[in-house]
């Protein structure tokens, strides 16, 4: 299935000359002058090379066929990610390489979406939005604006996010897992 190359996102399964390859990053850059154009990094799925290209946000890019659903979260051992299907109860693992940088998103039962090839798990695609309990914080500057300023925190899953002044430990926050931004703070 062709689609534009603007439309790719983390988690996206690409074909390009008969071989698969998972997006792990894709952004599009919209210069004053000249052709948009959207740069991916992607890692081969047969060897784990890691590429990047380039194409005009207009490109079209073959999207592969790949089974996608969701699996809650079970739990991590030796073999690596345990997922579950709700409605079969079927369980698949995903190893360690194809999980990556997400890992320090998992949560006990999140619901993420596992996407296999012939049965085998080859991407997954995090929620894009997580709560996270601050841990620890700098306290406040006496004179800093909300508006202008954020302060590092560290959240109880090991992420560093930038939040405003007004969060401080022991807060529940939302935050993106696009680019570990601050959202909101959580209304639970």
């Amino acid at each position: 299935m062709k689609v534009i190359a603007s439309s790719l996102r983390k988690g996206n399964v690409v074909e390009m000359d008969g071989k698969l390859y998972v997006v792990l990053n894709a952004v599009n850059f919209h210069p004053g002058k000249g052709t948009p154009t959207t740069s991916v990094d992607m890692r081969r799925i047969s060897d784990g090379v890691k590429v990047s290209e380039r194409w005009k946000t207009t490109d079209g890019v073959e999207k592969a066929t790949v089974d996608e659903r969701g699996y809650d979260f079970l739990y991590e051992d030796g073999e690596g990610f345990h997922f579950m299907e709700p409605e079969s109860y079927d369980q698949v693992v995903v190893t360690a390489d194809v999980m990556g940088d997400n890992k320090v998103y998992l949560q006990e039962g999140m619901r993420c979406f596992v996407k296999t090839f012939e049965n085998i798990p080859i991407a997954i695609e995090m929620p894009q939005k997580i709560t996270v309990e601050i841990t620890e914080t700098e306290p406040v500057v006496k004179g800093q604006t909300a508006s202008s300023s954020y302060k590092p925190a560290m959240t109880s899953n090991g992420l560093r996010v930038m939040v405003p002044p007004h969060i401080g430990p022991g807060t529940r926050i939302v935050i993106n897992t696009d680019d570990d931004s601050y959202v909101e703070r959580a209304k639970d």
